[in-house]
């Protein structure tokens, strides 16, 4: 057999049936030139490193959602049938991998062994890496047996596509038929231990997450409080330190809110636990998008599936404004009471509300401390100390991200050699 049954649904693929049938007579031909064009594009975009034509077969394997690859990815669990025709496609792939078109069209070395210099737009930098290693392994595999176990491995501990090769993604689009997901790639590498402080509410969330990850009952989570106090990193955090257990982010942003449940729809069946996040949750009165929030924390007819949850961050605990006319209000309606309860209850939809206030004065002094002992910061504790007290008078008061800023200044100031 000389096509592929499943792995069909990647732009690679295309060029794989047309540079596979290349040699040297027909290198010159329109349609391989075109190929070749397109091959250097792909590469130069997805990180490509080595051998080209291994390169080119690998992304195609990592990237391809079918049967095969989902039923793979996290939990290997497979049907007779679809094995059977899994093992034709890697038959091929097996052949292709162990004759190179582009070796035999004789390219210049600079393409049979490519070098990015680094660059990639579609995958973050470890798992750009990761791809290119696996790339080597496949083409030196002995056997068809061989190359299968190295790539199900891949797909059990990395999955397949889009959902398995990124961890953080935003939304396109506010309607159902331009719904589309997209990966972040720069991710801020930080841990809930790099927060300083904190300790109770993040060990609120924590324990929250990891009853999520191993399917246990878990709830919808709001972060409140002052600003600068570490909500969005907490989130963060949480990301990069459960995202090799399958926990993946989408950012959802308040026009959004009203597609939520196209979204559900599209990671309800998928082998992963999904936080949809929504940064600085908070509505004004005329704003009816809290609406739909609503229905999917809790109230509509289809239920929330175990394999999402939602996590949220405000400065207010009253989600949805409240202004002193509003009391005026009050005092003509007959049902005051609904009215109060219909602006509270979004708030209440959170299972898990947690609580990130402003630091006290010494509190502040001690995250100041931390970091500086952590950055090595070249200042005593009495100069440290008087320094910190003046950049929170002109930046906002004491916070954790005041005393970030303060450090990250001083050490801008140090480490190029200009005053302390």
């Amino acid at each position: 057999m000389d096509f592929f049954i499943l792995y069909r649904n990647t732009e690679c693929t295309g060029l794989i049936e047309t540079l596979k049938d290349m040699n040297a007579g027909n290198r010159g031909e329109e349609k391989y030139s075109s190929a070749l064009t397109s091959l250097l594009n792909v590469a130069y975009r997805d990180g490509f490193e080595g051998n080209l034509w291994w390169r080119l077969l690998t992304e195609s394997l990592v990237y391809d959602e079918n049967p095969y690859t989902l039923s793979c990815e996290r939990r290997p669990c497979i049907s007779a049938s679809i094995r059977e025709a899994a093992m034709e496609d890697m038959e091929l792939f097996f052949k292709l991998f162990k004759n190179d078109p582009l070796a035999a069209a004789g390219l210049p070395d600079g393409l049979l062994n490519y070098s990015n210099g680094g660059r990639c737009e579609k995958y973050n930098p470890v798992m750009t890496s990761t791809i290119n290693r696996l790339s080597e392994s496949l083409g030196h595999a002995s056997s068809v047996t061989e190359m299968t176990g190295l790539i199900e491995d891949f797909y059990e501990q990395y999955g397949v596509g889009i959902f398995g090769l990124h961890k953080a993604f935003r939304v396109k689009g506010d309607s159902e038929d331009s719904f589309t997901t997209y990966p972040i790639l720069n991710i801020a590498v930080t841990s809930l231990s790099d927060l300083v402080g904190y300790d109770d509410q993040k060990a609120l969330l924590r324990n929250n997450t990891e009853s999520f990850l191993n399917g246990g009952h878990a709830n919808n989570c709001l972060l409140y409080g002052d600003s600068g106090t570490g909500k969005s990193s907490s989130i963060r955090a949480i990301l990069n330190e459960y995202y090799n257990r399958g926990l993946r982010m989408i950012e959802v942003y308040k026009h959004q809110y009203k597609e939520i449940n196209t979204l559900i729809d599209q990671l309800k069946n998928r082998n992963y636990r999904f936080i949809i996040y929504m940064d600085d949750l908070s509505f004004e009165e005329f704003e009816v998008e809290y609406k739909y929030l609503k229905a999917v924390l809790e109230g509509g007819l289809e239920s929330r599936p175990e394999n999402v949850l939602i996590y949220a961050t405000s400065n207010r605990k009253h989600l949805v404004r409240e202004n002193f006319s509003d009391r005026e209000e009050r005092d003509n309606d007959k049902h005051s009471n609904e009215t109060v309860q219909e602006k509270l209850s979004l708030y209440t939809r959170f299972g898990l509300p947690i609580y990130y206030g402003a630091p006290e004065q010494q509190e502040y002094y001690r995250i100041v401390k931390e970091l500086a002992k952590r950055y090595s910061i070249p200042l005593s504790e009495d100069e440290l100390i008087l320094a910190a007290n003046r950049w929170e008078i002109s930046h906002g008061g004491f916070s954790g991200r005041t005393a970030a800023q303060f450090i990250d200044d001083v050490r801008s100031r140090t480490e190029h050699g200009g005053e302390k």
